[in-house]
C-alpha cells in the first residue's frame, strides 16, 4: 500500500474533516482513506452537458408518462 502527503491544506478544512471523522467515531486517517477510495471509484465527469445527454439517452422513449401530480391526487398508480 502506498502513502500520500497533502501539503498546504487549509486549517478549516482539516478541522471539518476531523469533526466528520469524530462524529462517526473514526480516526481522521480512516475517514480520509474511505473518502479517497469512494471518490476514486466515481466516474470522472469533465463535461456535465455530455453526461446529461448520456443519461438522457438511457431513458426509454415512446412510453407514456404519468403526471406525478395526478398520481398524488388519486393516491394510486395507473
Amino acid at each position: 500500500m502506498g502513502n500520500i502527503t497533502i501539503r498546504r491544506l487549509d486549517d478549516a478544512v482539516i478541522e471539518q474533516l476531523k469533526a466528520r471523522a469524530q462524529a462517526k467515531g473514526r480516526s481522521l486517517e480512516a475517514e480520509m482513506r474511505d473518502l479517497l477510495a469512494y471518490i476514486a471509484q466515481q466516474p470522472l465527469i469533465l463535461d456535465p452537458l455530455v453526461e446529461a445527454d448520456r443519461i438522457a439517452a438511457m431513458t426509454p422513449t415512446g412510453i407514456p408518462q404519468t403526471d406525478s401530480l395526478l398520481l398524488a391526487r388519486t393516491g394510486s398508480e395507473p
